[in-house]
């Protein structure tokens, strides 16, 4: 558990720290590989860095990591870092879920939105915390608080709890408690609201055109609910608010009309503030990763997070540098911001505690349990009014189930094949099956092939990904329905599929492409379990 009763201190925890320590306790940089590079040893050596990012490019096994992790803070200590250093991950859970396998899966957000219970959301949060514990992770870089309010959003979605702002507070703040009951540091984002975009800020800069009045009534509400439950930090979003910021060409995460004026004075917040990675598109191909690392500490932010290429996390440290010389960025700001973020390692163990958990909590008995507990009570069926669900077939009807090749996917979220999974937890209740994908380029030979799949089957079940952003998935389902057969729609990501194809009679959601809720979507189908998740998103036109 977070000891938070080291919130508060007689002397700065600053005092007496060089210039080059300070300025490593507002940067937060990563590495690629499975050991610690060279180059980033003498970073946290020379540079006194002082926050680390994992992503699954660092990930291997359970040992591995736990190498990692014990090596990192070995080679920080030895440098003289007065405190452990924050190793950060981005564990949201279901499509975002850095270590894949080798933790327990847990579903993400809108799964758990679906389910609408705060004690769920803490549970999972402290299994989740308690794994992350074990293996030497102290920050994880979630919960997502966005309002999930745009069906056409390409990089929130199911990283959202739902549109009920309500709702989303409720199960933040929830998750926030557990994972302090497991002694993990928590950071909402993505503020001041990332849900009602439609651009991918990994590729570019998305804008949201409202009014503060907007903001207050519907995207705050979870970030406000959150610095009452006492967060222990914000990252702030390269969104871009022409009704806030005055210089248009600043995003929130850069801008002090943000961070200061309204993240710090109107809301009250005084925890850590870090920045979402400076090298995503919408900093790094305007303002630049570099100058951009500067203007979010000029702005008010804690730490500037640069995730992935070294010349950048070089380049930050030299602008950061240059800019104190020449008087435009003071040292008063980077000693307030260095505090801030050591207040927040103050309530985690110091160097004279640092012995890790035992590994034997990933992937518990009671862990395995409370997952599929969950997974169960969040599949949704959204539409039955042909009763095919739960689904029961003759020995000598044919089920094809459908699939269509996978278009691309944003960064933030991490690879996944869907079939093999899927197919495997069908066949368990439907042995007789078949399957089908249907290519993007299809040649005559195979759109033939296509066709005559459909005409030999009695019952097709659709599997979407994102279908509503994607014409060709809609245009496969406009094919089987012309056929007039039975037909059941499964979307397996974003649920907001059913908008593609509204006259679709069947229709049900898992939330996530992960073994476990293909699993429940195939129980559910065939009738082992009821669905008992209730849609956290609205489906109108």
């Amino acid at each position: 558990m977070l000891d938070t009763s080291k919130t508060t201190q007689a002397a700065p925890l600053t005092e007496g720290m060089s210039l080059e320590e300070l300025i490593g306790q507002v940067l937060m940089f990563g590495f690629e590989g499975t050991t610690v590079p060279a180059h980033f040893a003498e970073l946290l050596r020379t540079n006194h860095i002082g926050n680390v990012i994992f992503f699954a490019r660092n990930v291997h096994d359970v040992e591995q990591i736990q190498a990692l992790t014990a090596e990192l803070q070995r080679i920080a200590q030895e440098a003289g870092q007065r405190y452990p250093l924050l190793i950060s991950i981005d564990q949201e859970n279901g499509m975002v879920r850095r270590f894949g396998d080798s933790t327990t899966t847990f579903p993400g957000n809108m799964a758990l939105g679906a389910i609408g219970s705060e004690e769920m959301a803490r549970a999972i949060a402290t299994a989740t915390g308690r794994e992350l514990r074990a293996l030497g992770i102290n920050m994880n870089l979630a919960p997502v608080v966005d309002i999930n309010n745009n069906p056409l959003n390409p990089v929130i979605g199911v990283r959202s709890f739902g549109e009920d702002p309500q709702m989303v507070g409720r199960l933040g703040v929830a998750m926030l408690e557990g994972y302090r009951d497991a002694g993990v540091v928590t950071c909402l984002k993505h503020f001041p609201g990332h849900g009602d975009t439609a651009v991918d800020s990994h590729e570019a800069l998305p804008s949201i055109p409202y009014e503060q009045e907007r903001l207050d009534a519907i995207e705050l509400i979870p970030f406000k609910q959150g610095i009452a439950a006492g967060a222990d930090s914000i990252m702030v979003a390269h969104l871009a608010l022409p009704a806030l910021i005055t210089d248009s060409s600043l995003p929130a995460s850069l801008s002090p009309e943000i961070i200061r004026n309204l993240l710090r004075q109107q809301l009250g917040y005084q925890g850590m503030i870090i920045t979402d990675c400076l090298e995503m598109n919408a900093v790094s191909e305007t303002l630049g990763t570099e100058s951009g690392a500067l203007r979010a500490l000029q702005a008010g932010a804690d730490i500037a997070l640069v995730s992935h290429t070294y010349q950048r996390q070089l380049g930050s440290i030299q602008a950061i540098k240059a800019a104190l010389e020449a008087g435009t960025l003071s040292l008063e700001t980077i000693r307030e911001a260095a505090e801030h973020v050591l207040q927040l390692k103050a309530r985690l163990p110091s160097w004279e505690d640092q012995t890790a958990p035992a590994t034997d909590v990933i992937g518990s008995a009671a862990h395995q349990q409370l997952r599929d507990q969950a997974y169960e009570q969040a599949i949704t069926v959204v539409k039955n009014e042909q009763q095919l669900i739960p689904l029961h077939i003759n020995a000598d009807q044919r089920l094809l189930v459908l699939f269509s090749e996978m278009g691309s996917q944003t960064q933030a979220v991490d690879a996944f094949q869907p079939e093999e999974a899927l197919l495997s937890c069908l066949k368990k209740h439907y042995p007789q099956l078949t399957s089908y994908t249907v290519l993007r380029t299809a040649n005559e030979h195979e759109q033939a092939q296509f066709q005559q799949r459909l005409a030999e089957a009695d019952i097709i079940l659709v599997v979407t990904i994102n279908a509503s952003l994607d014409p060709f998935q809609a245009e496969v389902m406009q094919q089987v329905l012309r056929t007039g057969k039975a037909t059941i729609g499964l979307a397996i990501y974003n649920p907001y599929d059913l908008l593609a194809f509204p006259e679709l009679k069947t229709y049900l959601v898992t939330y996530e492409v992960t073994e476990p809720a293909l699993q429940a979507a195939a129980r559910v189908i065939s009738g082992d379990i009821v669905a008992l998740g209730k849609l956290p998103v609205s489906l109108a036109q």
